[in-house]
């Protein structure tokens, strides 16, 4: 499946442009290494200080990315035969894989394949995208109605993590906001630019740089408020604390933040190929893989009380950049297709023949 997470594929099968395979290898990147040192923010204000700076934009980063490339129109068979192949078989198959780890490791024997298991949202997630957008773009404003149902969203408690449907919708803008880039051709400018964009750049590393000033300025704040549960999009606000009619003011703030955060990051992102680049292509392999490898570390309990959180930090850096190039090697891909991109052509009815010319007698 590298039709979402690495998208260029579905648009420009027969020339990649390097820019937005530089783009899914450094998203890729952060989602490893915040899930990874998700066991020692408890520990250790370096790891919480990139915990927040990285969860506060890396998905909607991701979302922008994915959304770029999106079709909006109405879907052909070809479409709908790869939303049952990209998203509902790998989901299938990789939710059925947890299912055994946490029976065999935890013997937890409640299942229900409709709660995502860890990072099997974004999956699903990309289904809802695909189903929403085509009514979505009927609308005017498309983009001001996304951020209105992921506002909204919130205000109900009983739109919850099935199907990772309050995540989806809580993330819709971004999704949106990268199909609306393609509109605008702002991406197409940014890539021809070549006056100014120092400027550019040097604007998006002061953003970056003031949101990590912010985050340690204030971090006992943020730890009190428990503001990383905001940035995953998936409870209401009363369950996150906030019973208050403006909550979704809260909500609207972290949309901006993470947008303006997601863009500056983009920004920064080379345009030129490099080694990492290549490893674009197979992002999605990266996605689904790399919890069976960090479970271990983040349930045995390895991770906590060692005595040098920022030592495993550092670690955790270096392991989230390793686990990008050895998941996307050629030997882990030809292992692993068969679950991350099934081609179960014997599942689907041959398609019947084209009468739409001829006329009934």
């Amino acid at each position: 499946m590298r039709s979402e997470l690495s998208p260029a594929t579905t648009v420009l099968p027969h020339s990649r442009v390097p820019y937005w395979d530089n783009a899914r290898v450094a998203c890729i990147i952060l989602v490893v290494l915040g899930h990874s040192i998700q066991r020692l923010i408890h520990e250790s204000d370096a790891a919480l200080t990139t915990y927040l700076v990285v969860y506060a934009f890396h998905m909607p980063a991701f979302a922008i990315v994915s959304g770029y490339f999106a079709r909006s129109g109405a879907p052909t068979t070809r479409q709908m035969t790869r939303v049952l192949t990209d998203i509902v078989l790998p989901y299938i198959i990789m939710e059925s894989i947890w299912s055994l780890v946490q029976f065999m490791a935890e013997d937890k024997t409640h299942i229900n394949p409709t709660r995502p298991s860890w990072t099997l949202w974004f999956l699903l997630a990309l289904g809802v995208f695909r189903l929403v957008m085509p009514y979505l773009v009927l609308l005017r404003w498309p983009l001001a109605w996304a951020v209105v149902i992921s506002v909204g969203v919130g205000y109900f408690g009983n739109v919850d993590n099935t199907f990772a449907l309050s995540r989806a919708l809580g993330i819709l803008p971004f999704f949106v906001f990268g199909w609306q880039l393609r509109r605008w051709g702002l991406a197409e400018r940014w890539l021809a630019l070549r006056r100014g964009s120092t400027a550019v750049r040097g604007a998006a590393i002061t953003l970056l740089l003031g949101w990590i000033v912010v985050v340690l300025t204030f971090l006992d704040t943020w730890r009190s408020v428990e503001l990383r549960f905001w940035f995953f999009y998936d409870d209401s606000y009363v369950g996150l604390g906030s019973q208050e009619w403006w909550a979704g003011g809260i909500r609207l703030g972290v949309i901006a933040l993470a947008a303006v955060l997601s863009v500056a990051f983009l920004v920064l992102v080379p345009r030129t190929p490099n080694r990492m680049t290549r490893y674009g292509q197979f992002t999605m392999y990266v996605y689904l893989l790399h919890s069976f490898v960090l479970y271990p570390l983040r349930e045995s309990g390895v991770m906590r009380h060692t005595g040098f959180p920022d030592l495993w930090l550092t670690g955790m850096l270096l392991l989230s950049i390793i686990l990008t190039v050895v998941l996307s090697s050629a030997p882990v891909r030809r292992l692993c297709r068969p679950f991350v991109e099934p081609k179960p052509r014997w599942l689907f009815a041959p398609e019947p023949p084209d009468t739409s010319r001829s006329s009934p007698r």
